[in-house]
């Protein structure tokens, strides 16, 4: 089932969705490694799970004749074939994340007609960061520099219309991209940063889910100037609970997000990272709360592969 439909069923039902995100594991990792990280999970009838994609890393290997060869690496596995084991054993709808980093247009056409093939009905279109070792995203030369323009392509292709020939492609997708309450990291400002969100609103994409934030009054600020700004689409927040002190520094300098004042307070007071854990679950607990009575689509949970935080929440606000 296509992520905007549900929406629309739970907006109709006055019902708040739950769905988290994961990571696929990294490689000499068995399935059941991630399967172990959604079963905690899956109580709570996720309505929809996001897998992400990481990018390839480069590796410089030194020859005997004492020059270097570039090399390519992943560490994970791939993300079609981590969908297609969830929709197998859980039978949940997957979200396979689609980027513009590291691909070109025929090998991201060739990903979505395979995703097509498997009967996987919705994506979330990213540029993605930049690869290991970069200052600043570089596409692929024969790539998309925006995400933007990736959702041109799938909509494009949701229209049958394709690079080379006809693959025998169905159905369409159900494109969702990212929002960014505290305005994206090469955002010159927010007005900016929504204008390119409503441009890729108006090229296809059904729904936005948001960059983690802390700070419910961000989401609420971000939601208003969107649709002051014409966006109509389900905004989903994107959440994720505080497990240790050194996200407090960490995700702020990843993300470029700001923690609320009250927060550092009470984790300032936490001599230890169970301490960290338990305030992340009652301040995530709080968060939800006020989230939900403010009629959110779905609370979307950044799980990253550890589930005890999400469900702890997941069980007091369900």
């Amino acid at each position: 089932m296509k992520v905007i439909d549900r929406l629309i069923q739970a907006e109709r039902e006055k019902k708040t969705l739950f769905s988290f995100e994961l990571l696929p594991p990294v490689r000499g990792k068995s399935i059941q490694s991630l399967f172990d990280a959604i079963d905690p999970l899956m109580e709570f009838n996720p309505a929809f799970v996001d897998v992400t994609y990481h990018r390839e890393e480069y590796v410089y290997k030194e020859l005997p004749n004492g020059l270097f060869e570039k090399s390519v690496q992943r560490h994970r596995p791939g993300t079609v074939a981590v969908c297609a084991a969830i929709m197998h054993k859980y039978n949940v709808d997957t979200v396979p994340h689609i980027i513009c980093g590291g691909f070109s247009k025929e090998e991201t056409e060739n990903i979505l007609i395979e995703l097509n093939f498997l009967g996987i009905e919705n994506i979330l279109a990213l540029r993605g960061d930049a690869a290991k070792g970069e200052a600043a995203f570089t596409p692929h030369p024969k790539g998309y520099k925006y995400a933007s323009e990736l959702v041109e392509h799938v909509d494009q292709l949701n229209k049958g219309e394709f690079m080379y020939a006809e693959s025998g492609f169905k159905g369409g997708f159900c494109m969702g991209v990212a929002g960014y309450p505290e305005k994206h990291m090469d955002a010159s400002n927010l007005d900016t940063d929504i204008k390119y969100l409503k441009q890729k609103v108006d090229l296809g994409a059904e729904y936005i889910v948001t960059q983690m934030f802390f700070d419910n009054q961000k989401y609420f600020d971000f939601v208003k100037r969107c649709r002051e700004a014409g966006i109509t689409v389900p905004i989903i927040p994107g959440l994720k609970p505080l497990t240790t002190k050194r996200q407090l520094t960490l995700l702020p300098n990843i993300f470029k997000l700001d923690f609320p004042q009250e927060l550092i307070k009470e984790a300032e007071k936490c001599k230890d990272n169970k301490a960290i854990k338990q305030l992340g679950i009652e301040f995530g607990i709080q968060q939800a709360k006020e989230l939900m009575e403010f009629g959110v689509p779905s609370m979307h949970y950044y799980s990253m592969g550890r589930s005890t935080s999400v469900k702890d929440i997941a069980e007091a606000i369900f």
